[in-house]
């Protein structure tokens, strides 16, 4: 099965290998904007790029995806936030830092000011009207401090340390926003719901600004600017369309990655005694609850599996992250001939030098179509359990190709912001392969969606009442972890419903009302 699309994907490239772990944990300590003797507070400022666009309708959508060219440039020094819950059963809370030399203040913001992890809710402010001054349209659009970002001027840093994107994984822990100094990060990411904006052909006027309450703590000047809108109707092209508006809006967007091969195996198989030093650094494998849960009748996923007439099934999404202080690191190595690589999980020391390895089990080439790749055995599990919590059903998907899908807590120690394998297209290998290196990085979550058959649980002959989805990682240990304590999560869910017509309800996980 695929990873899950839904989740905002790290895209930046690594700034150092993802085994040199402590070396990437520095982006926060060596954040710019040091040097001053106090904090300096950021200065921000709303603009727009152009003072014109036009945006297309096709024949068939239900309105206008509209990108205004809406940037917050922040000057002076950076602009970060943490985002951050303790459980939960707590609410998620947000601060500012602001830095000068080697000092360092946080300051909380208002409380309810933010709601998940997906950014700034109602940042951005868009009245639109028509030719004739009459307002034809109002809606908002959420910010996130780490979406598409530049340099404004040409001495600001060449770099930003701030991850990319927000995460809209339901069970995220703690996020890091920011605006380098002397960037800007865009504030329209589509505005309008998943239909657009619902503008016909003609010439419009957009009005933008932020919000009161952010311009109150943030210290925002009141800027509106103003740009014109030229809506053209486009014929023939709704399918297009469908599939451009889909990419463009938030938790649509298709996942990219490093180029192929930025994570390689060894050259060569581990020589000498396997071993692993007793104070050396391990990962921390956790699993999450499942969500995105839903009834499917099988015929999701595409890879040619014909289920059966009536049959119901239960899908869902699961995550499995790494809450340091190391990086889960595994190598394969096929000996020419065989149909499977041997595999060994790697250990370093706090400077990213390798200091041991051990044996830990085989991958194998998955060749259905939506696979193609080489996956590691034996990473996670996904159980059926009754309202007693006895097995009823076991998912038939038990090996992995692992990849930084999503970010779970970037304020974790060591946790790595920018992670190179962020899809399957960046580590999991070609059939012809030799070796290969597949990592799950520090603060990072790897999130499958079991909807196929096989791999989604069929309920079709279980009675309806309260069942509990089962997410177990690394179920037999055979990684090495500092804790294993954590790794089982249990989902309450409630089946209902008549056959071919099932139902399910996803009573609440604490705070985390995400179904």
């Amino acid at each position: 099965m695929t990873h899950t699309q839904g989740s905002r994907r790290l895209r930046r490239s690594a700034l150092v290998a993802a085994a040199a772990f402590a070396v990437v944990a520095g982006g926060v300590g060596a954040a710019p904007g040091a040097g001053a003797a106090t904090p300096v507070t950021p200065k921000l400022k709303l603009v727009a790029a152009s003072t014109s666009v036009t945006a297309d309708r096709y024949d068939g959508d239900t309105g206008v995806y509209l990108d205004l060219g809406a940037y917050l440039t922040a000057d002076k020094a950076p602009f970060e936030l943490r985002v951050t819950r303790k459980s939960y059963k707590d609410p998620v809370v947000v601060a500012q830092v602001t830095r000068g030399g080697s000092k360092t203040v946080t300051k909380k913001l208002p409380a309810g000011l933010v709601k998940d992890f997906a950014g700034l809710p109602g940042f951005l402010q868009v009245t639109i009207t028509d030719s004739k001054g009459v307002k034809v349209a109002s809606t908002s659009d959420t910010f996130c401090p780490n979406s598409a970002s530049g340099r404004i001027r040409p001495d600001a840093p060449a770099t930003s340390p701030y991850p990319d994107g927000c995460s809209d994984n339901p069970f995220t822990l703690g996020s890091v926003w920011g605006v380098q100094k002397g960037w800007a990060a865009a504030a329209s990411q589509g505005i309008g719901p998943d239909g657009g904006v619902d503008l016909k052909a003609g010439t419009y006027t957009a009005k933008i600004s932020v919000a009161k309450k952010y311009r109150d703590v943030f210290g925002i000047p009141n800027d509106q600017p103003t740009v014109k809108v030229t809506v053209r109707t486009v014929q023939d092209g709704s399918g297009a369309a469908r599939s451009r508006l889909s990419a463009a809006l938030p938790g649509g967007q298709p996942r990219a990655g490093s180029a192929p091969g930025t994570l390689r195996a060894a050259a060569h198989r581990p020589t000498g005694a396997a071993g692993v030093p007793s104070n050396v650094p391990k990962p921390d494998l956790r699993a999450l609850p499942a969500y995105g849960i839903a009834i499917t009748d099988g015929s999701d996923g595409g890879e040619g599996d014909a289920p059966a007439t009536g049959t119901d099934y239960l899908a869902f999404s699961a995550t499995v992250w790494d809450a340091g202080p190391a990086p889960l690191v595994v190598d394969g190595f096929r000996t020419p001939g065989k149909e499977k690589m041997d595999a060994y999980q790697y250990f370093y020391d706090a400077k990213g030098k390798q200091v041991g390895y051990t044996p830990t089990g085989t991958m194998e080439w998955d060749p259905r179509v939506g696979h193609q790749h080489w996956h590691f055995s034996d990473f996670a599990s996904y159980r059926l359990l009754s309202s007693d919590k006895k097995l009823i059903v076991r998912s038939g998907k038990e090996a992995f190709c692992l990849a930084n899908t999503d970010a779970i807590d970037y304020t974790v120690k060591n946790a790595n912001w920018h992670p190179n394998n962020t899809d399957l297209a960046t580590a999991c290998g070609e059939h012809s392969a030799l070796s290969v290196r597949e990592v799950l990085d520090v603060g990072n979550g790897d999130t499958y969606s079991q909807y196929r058959p096989g791999q989604s649980f069929d309920i079709s002959k279980l009675a309806n009442g309260t069942y509990y989805i089962q997410v177990i990682a690394n179920p037999d240990h055979r990684l090495k972890e500092s804790s294993y304590g954590n790794n089982v999560a249990l989902r309450k869910v409630i089946l209902g419903g008549t056959p071919g017509h099932r139902t399910v309800k996803v009573p609440a996980y604490e705070l985390v009302n995400a179904p």
